[in-house]
Parts: structure tokens; sequence; C-alpha cells
């Protein structure tokens, strides 16, 4: 019997891309070589290539996302997406593959660019009822009244793009003097930006996918930042423990992975999704949901997936399987 091609595509074009590379690395050690031909595709602005293991690089025919494996042509069975950002999480990719009627593992097009909009998701999930901070938008521009926006959410607040991911641009503000740099650095990695009131709680990160008809949420994993947030710093260099199981009563995890659950349901997502959340009093407040978690060694989702008494093998093989049945 033939095995199933895996392309995993990996890297992107934005400032993720190196994250991104590690992710897809562990995802093609970690797949089952028994079931699957696995090969890593680099998507990066300097062009798309099959990485050979001998340190070649072949280009991708974007026509039909085919590549040569130095003595055939392979046109993959399946891609397993783990880029992070821009093009493979903010819909771009998935389009792309949905015309080329190739199976993958994330969220469709759509959800995928709704998510990567941290504010057009956030307004589509509070007339579901979901609980999330007070917030303030600001396209580049726009006249800036500080006071306005102190007035509106309080003090400390959160600035953070509103299309980027791991924590880049994002800051805490804690007093009047901060908030204008704090929005200009926002700028300097998307056009458009969101201030939130900063929650007081728990923060918690849950991972949830999605096994035959069955939407399953992980065990929560709990970041406790050695900064004053989860910056990239705490997030990839280590300035933060991440605790999974997370130190919350029974009842509290239930919660949040319910909630978490609900999101991935409310937003008809698909593949692994990771999801936010700051428990303030009990309560599950949403942050964001991100549709190509990281998934190097240290990333959550495979800390969760450990905890939830799985392998990567296991756990990657799900994905591929549940993207090949939904084709």
């Amino acid at each position: 019997m033939s095995k199933t091609i895996v392309a995993v595509a990996m890297g992107g074009y934005s400032s993720e891309f190196e994250i991104s590379l590690k992710s897809g690395e562990i995802v093609c050690t970690s797949l089952d070589t028994d079931t699957y031909e696995v090969y890593p595709i680099h998507i990066l602005n300097e062009g798309w290539f099959y990485a050979a293991d001998n340190g070649d690089r072949h280009p991708v025919d974007k026509s039909d996302f085919s590549f040569h494996n130095g003595s055939t042509k392979v046109i993959p069975d399946v891609v397993f997406n783990t880029i992070h950002g821009t093009p493979g999480e903010d819909g771009y990719m998935a389009a792309y593959w949905e015309l080329l009627g190739i199976p993958q593992t994330s969220t469709g097009f759509y959800q995928a660019a709704l998510s990567f909009n941290k504010r057009d998701c956030l307004s589509v999930l509070e007339h579901f009822g979901i609980k999330s901070a007070n917030s303030y938008y600001l396209n580049k521009g726009a006249t800036i009244d500080t006071t306005e926006i102190v007035r509106t959410l309080g003090l400390p607040c959160f600035v953070k793009p509103n299309r980027a991911g791991s924590s880049f641009g994002i800051s805490k503000v804690n007093n009047l003097e901060q908030l204008l740099p704090a929005i200009e650095k926002a700028f300097e990695e998307d056009h458009e930006i969101i201030i939130e009131t900063a929650l007081v709680g728990t923060e918690v990160s849950v991972g949830v996918y999605k096994h035959g008809e069955e939407i399953i949420a992980l065990p929560p994993t709990e970041i406790v930042s050695e900064n004053e947030f989860f910056d990239y710093e705490a997030k990839y260099l280590g300035k933060s423990d991440e605790i999974t199981p997370a130190r919350i009563s029974e009842e509290e995890t239930l919660k949040v992975q319910t909630e978490a659950k609900k999101i991935y349901y409310l937003l008809n997502m698909k593949g692994i999704t990771r999801s936010d959340f700051i428990i303030q009093e009990g309560t599950p407040y949403f942050i964001e949901i991100n549709t190509t978690p990281g998934l190097s060694a240290e990333s959550l989702v495979p800390q969760q997936v450990r905890e939830n008494g799985m392998t990567l093998k296991e756990f990657f093989g799900i994905l591929v399987e549940q993207a090949l049945a939904e084709k």
C-alpha cells in the first residue's frame, strides 16, 4: 500500500517565520513514517522550496503545489500547515490549497482570516455572549486622544497590533505617558491596533481539536510570566513558567474548556486551535484564538497533548487523518 504524501508547510512572511520552522521540524520528525511520506516545505519571502535532508532546495511549482524530490515529481495528498502569521494563519494559504483541492490540517480560509483579526473576531463572539476585556480600536492615521482612551479603558491597559502573533508589538501601559509610545510600537506591526483593559487573574491557554464529529479540549496550561505579561521573551526565551495542567480548580478547568470548545464551534473551526483566556474571579475572559499554534518542543499544545496521555506521533496523525476525512 502506498504511503500518504504529507507536505509540512512552515516558515511564512512574518516576524514569526523562525518559530514556524521549529514547529514544522517537530511535525516532520514526529509523523509516523510507516504511514506517511513526509516532505518539509519552506514558504519564505525568497521563494517556496522542498528542503531536502541533504541541504538541497527544490522549488515548488505554485500552479499545483508540486516539487521534485530529486527523481520524480511529487504532488502532496495533504498539507500539514504550521505557518504562523501570514500567509499561513490569516487564510491566504488555506484559500490557495482549497482552490487546488488539496486538504490541509488547519481551519478554512474565512475562519483563519476572521480569527487572525482580533477586532473582528471579538466583535463576532461578543454577539454569542463570549466575555472579553473592554476594548478600543484605532486605525493608522486616526486622531489619537489618549485621555479619552484612558477614560474608556482605565489603567493598566494593553496595546496590541490587531493582526500579529507571538506577542510582537504588544505593550502593557501603566500610565498616560506610556500610551503614545506603545501605540507607535504597535503601528510598526500593523495599521490597525486594539487597546484593551488589563484583566487581573490567571492566564491559561487551551488547545482544542476535532476527532471525527467530537470537539475535544486539551488540559489547560497556566502561564506565569517573569515579565509583566506573556510577551515574546516569556514565550520563546524561557522568561515564563508554563504549568500543565493549570493550577486552577476543577470547576474553572471545566469552565475554560467549555468556553474554548464553544468558541471553536461558533467559529466553525477545523484542525488544532489554541485559545487564550484570563480567568478573573472565576470567569474566563477570552483573549484570542490561534489557528496554527506553535508545535515546537517548548510550545503549549505539545505539553497539553502529552498531559492528555498522547504522543505527538498519535496526535499529528489524528490531525492528518481528520483533514483527509473532511475532504
